[in-house]
């Protein structure tokens, strides 16, 4: 397995009681903010710790750094550096993948035996799922992300001629980072048959509106990790976190409880 160093200086944010459980809030494409909820919400039973990801919001991405699997096995490593066990990995959209990398990498790596406890994917690219491809990201303007995304587009469209330069320039480096470590397909053909290998509790959550991965495909997905939950969320599209966040909670905190 490959070490990958991320960033000494990589932002952060931390909250809740230290001395909880450690979940691992990682974000999607839309960057940091787009999992402030989640956050906010488990927080208040758990250590929440969110990084931006190398080369999100301004930050500098490293040379060595091209792939989900480098940002995968530059958490583990992190993780293990700091001391973790039992971590819950909690991803949405490109940080579902990279949770689901994490959970497979160190199945088969004695050296993260007790690091990962459970992983909670929220409508994540990254498998290559026969008959359910995932939406081409990369061809689609402001409304068509928000129609593909969102199961009420009017709330997530953001009108690009309302950006600031700051704004449109974070966007873009955003969208040139994820074209380097997703890839334009958002995938990795080799995912799908390595979940088999997961060996700790796992929780799919699904947006019934997602038109960016459908529910057909996170069915999918969960069926190829042993003993995972599948939960479909009404009213809701890519980020059920942003549009149905009780019924979101509601998923999420029962199996928390008994993870």
């Amino acid at each position: 397995m490959n070490t990958v160093s991320l960033p000494a200086d990589l932002p952060v944010v931390q909250a809740g009681d230290p001395a909880s459980r450690t979940a691992l809030v990682l974000h999607g494409g839309g960057g940091p903010q787009t999992v402030a909820p989640l956050v906010g919400h488990l927080a208040a039973f758990m250590h929440a710790v969110a990084p931006t990801h190398p080369g999100w919001d301004g930050t500098p991405r490293p040379g060595s750094i091209t792939s989900v699997a480098d940002l995968a096995a530059g958490y583990l490593a992190r993780l293990l550096d700091h001391g973790e066990r039992d971590v819950v990995l909690v991803g949405s959209s490109i940080g579902g993948w990279i949770a689901l990398e994490m959970a497979a990498r160190a199945a088969h790596d004695e050296r993260y035996a007790g690091l990962i406890g459970a992983v909670i994917d929220i409508d994540g690219v990254g498998a290559v799922v026969e008959g359910e491809p995932a939406a081409d990201f990369f061809a689609l303007d402001a409304r068509g992300l928000a129609e593909a995304a969102w199961h009420d587009p009017e709330r997530g469209y953001r009108d690009p001629a309302l950006l600031t330069d700051e704004q449109r320039a974070v966007q873009q480096a955003n969208g040139r980072t994820m074209a380097v470590v997703a890839g334009r397909s958002m995938s990795d053909p080799t995912l799908l048959g390595r979940l088999g290998a997961v060996d700790v509790a796992a929780l799919v959550v699904w947006g019934e509106s997602d038109r960016i991965v459908t529910p057909a495909y996170g069915r999918a997905v969960a069926d190829a990790v042993p003993g995972a939950r599948f939960i479909e969320i009404r009213g809701a599209g890519h980020l059920p976190h942003l549009e149905a966040p009780d019924a979101t909670w509601a998923a999420i905190d029962p199996f928390l409880s008994r993870s």
